[in-house]
């Protein structure tokens, strides 16, 4: 508490900002306090959303796309394409604190200028989702820890029209989730351990990020930050270097991340594909599936009777 009032006197300093207490809304973004830490949800714009699109009495489904679903450009093209882009553009903001459509979201927003029939049923679907776990947020734990973990993965070659793979990562700090993306990668890997170590090397300069964000905040630690992978492969390059011939290609990622490897900055280590988190942001998975990683994310719906 007491590096709070230190920072908000230091941020005082620099800039003109006025202390106006407790936060409960801010943009769309409902904040809860308890014994059990800070609440994130977006629960009225969810609703919002639904009544624009008369969505509230909708079917419900259990996962945001079909783990079969395979998108692509054929189909009959939408007449109102503004009404398409505006959707994905209100599910994108809600992904600040809905991780868990964060790639059914990314995956409908590559069709923003030619969006078909086909494309907005998946938008519908994402919407079917949203109604049955409207009161979905992210619970902030303060669990005494500032430990820094990154889940990283990625999906060799999964796009169907170019072939680029999917970079997907979640990171956690004192075991609160804080940060997550998944990304197209610019290039066409060559093999699925090029693929799983460009997402590395982005996920390692997330790591380093919030490293830096905690030092200039007075949180310093040494500790080295876990970076958890599911390829044998990638975790060999980035230790091992020797590889010369066969990642000439991949060079400059595997010095950035070989270099924090080294220097004890990250370390490496194997999770299996069962528990690999970042999965949620690379695939569609089944429902089972879905579920069981989703639940260690640290989201939790105040609306389920469980």
């Amino acid at each position: 508490m007491n590096k709070i009032v230190s920072l908000k006197r230091s941020l005082h300093q620099k800039f003109a900002i006025k202390d106006l207490g407790k936060l409960n809304y801010f943009l769309g973004i409902e904040m809860a306090t308890s014994q059990n830490g800070l609440f994130l949800n977006q629960r009225k714009y969810v609703l919002d959303l639904l009544q624009e699109v008369n969505m509230l009495d909708c079917k419900l489904v259990t996962t945001p796309l079909d783990n079969k679903l395979m998108l692509d450009t054929a189909g009959e093209l939408l007449t109102h394409i503004s009404y398409y882009q505006r959707l994905v553009g209100k599910l994108i903001y809600l992904t600040i604190t809905r991780p868990d459509i964060a790639y059914a979201v990314s995956l409908v927003s590559q069709f923003m200028h030619a969006p078909t029939v086909t494309h907005l049923h998946v938008v519908k679907r994402i919407l079917r989702y949203l109604k049955g776990s409207i009161g979905r947020g992210i619970l902030m734990r303060n669990n005494g820890s500032t430990q820094i973990q990154g889940y990283t993965d990625a999906n060799w070659a999964d796009n169907a029209l170019d072939r680029k793979s999917t970079t997907g990562y979640c990171t956690f700090m004192g075991g609160n989730l804080v940060t997550w993306k998944n990304k197209k990668q610019n290039v066409i890997a060559r093999s699925s351990a090029e693929a799983e170590y460009r997402a590395m090397a982005s996920t390692a300069c997330e790591l380093i990020w919030l490293k830096n964000l905690l030092f200039d905040l007075g949180f310093p630690s040494n500790a080295p930050m876990s970076l958890m992978c599911d390829n044998q492969a990638a975790m060999h390059i980035a230790s091992n270097p020797v590889f010369h011939e066969r990642i000439k290609h991949i060079e400059v990622d595997c010095h950035y991340v070989r270099a924090q490897v080294q220097s004890k900055v990250i370390q490496t280590l194997f999770t299996r594909n069962h528990d690999q988190l970042a999965d949620l942001f690379t695939k569609a998975l089944p429902t089972t599936h879905f579920q069981h990683l989703f639940g260690k994310l640290g989201s939790i719906n105040l609306m389920d009777p469980t």
